[in-house]
């Protein structure tokens, strides 16, 4: 297993999420499966994984109890467990107290190594830096009585959200956890988010690194183009080896649901095999092709914008529309939108084609910005 340095401790460079963890459910994901999970843990922790991320309401509340149970039979200081505060949901902002102290309940011990601000994004941004809440405060103070070691935070939000965040709060967080993998690097802008935090000297810990599954496997053609290059290399670890080529990444999470994918990708970190300029080339070459089946082409050049009468942005919802359509829904489009006035959501739009007359890619943005609506309903 590959170890990097955070502060005075080693940590796996791979560590175990419970975001998807096996279950017995036919539909959703409850009950978790205990024993499948219990062995999964065990293994992990014999091949040298050492950090475990949980969350409040992963798997309908049940992460963290499970979590809280399976790993209660090994000694405290031989992992490493991570939780985050659910500020997604705006109801929880005044209950910082009661949910930290729920959650050192729920699993089993007395402090958290890490523990984050989950999910920065466009609607709770506000919230979150509102001192009224007194969140931060009330972190800092767990971590002034140990109970927390590490202050961190995840985001899903743009750029300038989390530019926002680190304005206010920077100087207490001491590692943050973004979405990256070589789709998103420069689909969601990820790119721009590594640098600042390496600008920054902030540790990256990643999130959805296989994006959900949907770089696991690729089109037969893609995936002749890597074999070419690594024979030996499997499809979901040239997403890790991506990942091992880029900067400041400390921590990649993997919401591992079985025992073959937990054995496959402990395998892929047990080497640091970072690509070349040209594998690089190739894998983000790949990642464009991919995008570009039903996602509008926009380049943000911004001509629209100086025509539009309603003033939308509408590179920044072409951009949401291209997430939504390529993921095929998710939560990250409607979430951002929804942050909007409604005299900026895609249901201004009055179809009255001003853009299209100066768009230089001849954007058919008037019937993106109806189906848009359609597809958030």
């Amino acid at each position: 297993m590959l170890y990097k340095e955070f502060q005075d401790i080693k940590l796996s460079n791979l560590g175990l999420g419970t975001m998807r963890l096996p279950n017995k459910g036919v539909n959703g994901d409850t009950p978790i499966d205990e024993e499948e999970t219990a062995k999964m843990v065990e293994y992990a922790i014999n091949k040298g994984i050492n950090y475990f991320d949980t969350a409040w309401g992963y798997h309908n509340g049940e992460s963290e109890l499970v979590m809280g149970k399976v790993l209660k039979k090994y000694p405290r200081e031989s992992f490493y467990l991570a939780t985050k505060f659910p500020g997604y949901d705006l109801s929880n902002m005044d209950k910082v107290e009661k949910i930290f102290e729920k959650q050192l309940e729920k699993c089993q011990v007395d402090y958290f190594d890490f523990y984050l601000f989950h999910n920065v994004y466009e609607i709770n941004v506000e919230p979150y830096l509102d001192k009224k809440y007194g969140i931060l405060e009330y972190l800092l103070k767990q971590k002034e009585n140990g109970r927390i070691k590490h202050l961190g935070f995840s985001v899903h939000g743009s750029l300038e959200v989390m530019k926002k965040f680190l304005d206010a709060y920077g100087q207490y967080m001491e590692f943050a956890q973004i979405q990256l993998n070589y789709l998103d690097y420069e689909f969601q802008d990820a790119k721009a988010k590594v640098e600042l935090l390496n600008q920054l000297s902030i540790p990256i810990w990643v999130m959805e690194p296989l994006r959900g599954g949907k770089l696991a496997k690729l089109s037969e053609q893609n995936e002749n183009k890597l074999n070419v290059l690594r024979p030996d290399e499997t499809i979901p670890s040239w997403a890790f080896r991506f990942l091992q080529s880029i900067s400041g990444v400390t921590m990649v999470l993997s919401g591992m649901s079985t025992m073959e994918q937990l054995e496959q990708n402990i395998k892929t970190f047990e080497e640091d095999k970072p690509l070349s300029k040209q594998e690089m080339d190739v894998l983000l070459q790949i990642a464009r092709q991919m995008v570009q089946g039903n996602t509008l082409p926009c380049t943000s050049c911004r001509y629209c914008t100086a025509h539009c009468p309603k003033g939308i942005d509408i590179p920044k919802i072409l951009a949401l529309y291209n997430e939504h359509i390529f993921t095929g829904g998710g939560f990250i489009a409607p979430m951002a939108i929804s942050a909007l006035p409604d005299d900026k959501k895609p249901s201004a739009c009055i179809g009255c084609k001003s853009c299209e007359a100066v768009c230089p890619q001849q954007l058919k943005i008037a019937e993106a910005m109806s189906n848009f609506v359609d597809l958030l309903k």
